[in-house]
């Protein structure tokens, strides 16, 4: 594919991210938990030696790190912030965050929780089942009905589940529909964390229950098992360049489920996955098709693996020339955006021009840069914020135009303290001083 004229530029843009990241702020179960459960069930907010950590069930979680980074210049990235103070507001204030996504021309947004990990882990391996289960409703509450619904049309909202118990995911799920919620957070392999495999009857319900109300199953990076480090050598950019394919183990497992064959609409978000990997992976699926088959009885309902992978699998870029590049192999309809605020991947606030320069790059058509940058979000999640606040006021040039009349100041900003001091540092970032750094936050890892 060859660069083309385009009717849409950059200002035309509609974007809409299908992973970004919430730092929850402090007081967020003040309004969904009686006072009872605040002083005895729910995570509360500590700050030890000026860092600021959740204490739940005898753990502080110090998650932040490399997970709030944005604003910050490139050579303080590190495992700082830890305190609120260190942040940009819009990490943690949904009222700052919209101006962020104004400046940044992103519309809608998906955000994943941080210090319960990604898909809620931290709850899942509590002690007392019956009280985590409060504290999941506490917090899909003050997700759906705060972070979400202050801002109509600006985050799309997503739940996560009590996984241990085949009824009370399912009543959740109904739960977080009936508020408007069509997202759950899973993790991609549940066994990692001591649960049945996605292949055994534990799930039935749940799919059944997705299906029935068009509800995606997102499966971030990371929520299984994450890659290992080679050794405590390695620099850490070796790590980081392997994670998103990561999830390619898990993407395979999930291809093989017999479940999907039941329900024609039930879809799969491989999120921050990637595409660039999706084409060999689908030619290996058909060649392991084609000549295994006959000693394994692969069943795939008499389609062909790369069907029904584009009948139930959803993609995700940041930067994926290769992945838009290969997009027919792919499937144009399973492709979308993201921005992955406040993460260190994120191209805030110049996303819009770094996306469509690898859209012009790889020579997308009007038609399918509106898929990958909004059509598909909007048809999967059925959350629809065009119709709802008008196309107008929804492309890349109308919101920077609202974020400049609100002064919204995209500089960057040192951290000052330890960060700066990271910046100063000589020879390579090693995965072995990572972990140090993140066994000494006390932080969780997915």
């Amino acid at each position: 594919s060859t660069p083309q004229e385009h009717t849409v530029n950059v200002e035309d843009l509609i974007l809409i991210s299908v992973d970004d990241h919430v730092v929850e702020p402090p007081g967020m179960f003040d309004n969904h938990m009686t006072q009872a459960e605040l002083d005895t069930i729910a995570p509360r907010l500590i700050e030890e030696n000026g860092t600021n950590f959740w204490l739940y069930e005898g753990h502080k979680i110090g998650n932040m790190g490399l997970n709030a980074v944005v604003g910050r210049p490139k050579e303080e990235y590190g495992m700082e912030p830890l305190r609120y103070e260190d942040m940009r507001d819009g990490v943690y204030s949904i009222d700052a965050r919209i101006g962020d996504m104004d400046a940044n021309g992103i519309l809608s947004s998906i955000c994943f929780p941080t210090f319960p990990t990604f898909a809620g882990n931290l709850f899942h391996q509590s002690k007392d089942k019956q009280a985590a289960k409060r504290v999941i409703e506490a917090y899909n509450d003050w997700h759906i009905d705060e972070w979400a619904a202050a801002h109509p049309g600006r985050i799309i909202p997503m739940a996560m589940l009590p996984i241990w118990d085949s009824d009370l995911m399912v009543a959740e799920v109904k739960r977080a529909v009936a508020k408007g919620c069509r997202a759950i957070t899973f993790p991609d392999n549940p066994t990692f964390h001591g649960f049945p495999g996605i292949h055994t009857p534990h799930w039935d319900k749940l799919w059944e229950v997705c299906a029935e109300n068009d509800v995606v199953i997102n499966c971030h990076i990371g929520t299984g098992a994450a890659p290992p480090h080679s050794s405590p050598e390695t620099p850490i950019d070796a790590w980081i360049a392997a994670f998103p394919m990561s999830i390619a183990n898990s993407a395979a497992d999930w291809l093989y489920g017999e479940f999907l064959l039941k329900y024609d609409n039930l879809r799969i978000s491989l999120t921050e996955g990637g595409v660039g990997w999706v084409p060999y992976f689908l030619e290996r699926a058909e060649f392991t098709f084609d000549h295994h088959g006959a000693w394994t009885k692969s069943n795939f309902g008499g389609k062909r693996p790369r069907e029904v992978f584009q009948e139930h699998f959803l993609t995700c870029f940041i930067e994926d020339e290769s992945g838009l590049r290969n997009r027919d192999l792919v499937g144009i309809d399973n492709i979308l955006f993201e921005c992955d605020y406040p993460h260190s991947d994120s191209t805030w606030p110049v996303t819009p021009e770094n996306t469509f320069r690898q859209l012009e790059n790889v020579g997308l058509s009007d038609e399918e840069i509106n898929k990958v940058t909004h059509l598909n979000a909007i048809k999967y999640f059925n959350f629809d914020p065009i119709a709802l606040l008008g196309r107008e006021n929804c492309t890349v040039g109308a919101l920077r135009e609202k974020a400049k009349q609100a002064g919204v100041d995209t500089r960057e900003k040192s951290g000052g303290g330890k960060s700066a001091k990271v910046s100063d540092r000589s020879g390579r970032m090693t995965s072995g001083e990572v972990q140090k750094l993140f066994a000494g936050e006390g932080a969780a890892a997915d």
